[in-house]
């Protein structure tokens, strides 16, 4: 994968490109959305963007100054030309024949040029979607990951984001992924609470050829709260992505997963609830002030 810079140059260093861009081939990437942060920067300078491993025993068996690969890889004109002039003898290849991974090697070869990683908190790691769950309910890996880009071909700027607010005549709270997935629930939570990311996943053992076999704990970089429902009065009803309509608005309609299983907890009840939609804007959203 690192000789492919050496390629690309080879082939494409005379015509005009600003940008590179790596990745593995089963990582998603929202190509607008790295289009909006790179026309941002001057492509004549030396730029390495991506993200850290949100595994911090990742970082502190590889590094924490390296854009991890399966969010991919980002670099500026100058610093691919100059990666492919010390690659011509083979230079960056032979001095770290010991590392196994193309995004170790590539982020020392950076190094040596001078350059260094500009972390980007917007790449997110998309990756390895063929080894989960089905992220969508009634749908296979492939019917899934085809699903969520329906919502992204119309609005990537807002893809995944989340939205919270609170419909206070009936004390539910509400929370929204944008393009995936919204939850009711019946009581109000402060957003702090909800921006809280849920830990959805299981616990294993590190890949790592270094590692493997050894029961590794998950320290990872962002805090995560257990799944709600323990009470169970505070567990959400769950809704997930099924329509994207765009025109003069985008909207997009969310389908509750399953029935009402909740016991009766409060005088407002939301067991009635089968459908959820989002108006949002139709221009692309550039700005923040707010989330909300």
């Amino acid at each position: 994968m690192v000789h492919g810079i050496l390629e690309l140059m080879r082939d494409f260093g005379e015509q005009e490109f600003r940008w590179v861009v790596m990745g593995d081939d089963d990582t998603i990437f929202l190509v607008d959305n790295i289009v909006d942060v790179v026309a941002k920067l001057d492509h004549t300078k030396y730029f390495y963007l991506g993200g850290q491993s949100e595994f911090i025993l990742s970082g502190h068996w590889f590094s924490f100054d390296e854009a991890f690969g399966g969010a991919g890889i980002i670099m500026s004109y100058p610093v691919a030309k100059a990666l492919a002039e010390d690659m011509d003898m083979d230079n960056c290849l032979n001095r770290y024949a010991y590392l196994f991974s193309s995004d170790n090697t590539t982020k020392n070869c950076i190094a040596d040029i001078g350059a260094n990683l500009s972390p980007q908190l917007g790449n997110h790691q998309l990756h390895h979607l063929d080894v989960v769950e089905p992220i969508f309910p009634s749908k296979d890996r492939f019917e899934s990951t085809r699903h969520l880009m329906t919502a992204a071909a119309a609005d990537q700027s807002r893809m995944l984001q989340q939205i919270i607010c609170h419909r206070r005549q009936s004390n539910w709270t509400i929370s929204i992924a944008w393009g995936y997935s919204a939850q009711i629930y019946e009581s109000i939570f402060p957003r702090s609470y909800l921006r809280m990311p849920l830990e959805t996943w299981f616990k294993r053992s590190c890949g790592c050829p270094s590692k493997r076999g050894l029961s590794v704990p998950t320290y990872a970089s962002l805090i995560t709260g257990s799944t709600p429902g323990h009470p169970p009065c505070e567990a959400p009803h769950n809704f997930f992505f099924e329509t994207v309509d765009k025109s003069d608005e985008v909207i997009t309609t969310y389908a509750r997963a399953w029935p009402p299983h909740l016991p009766p907890c409060f005088s407002h009840s939301a067991d009635g609830i089968n459908i959820i939609q989002v108006y949002s804007p139709a221009t692309t959203r550039y700005q923040m002030d707010r989330c909300e």
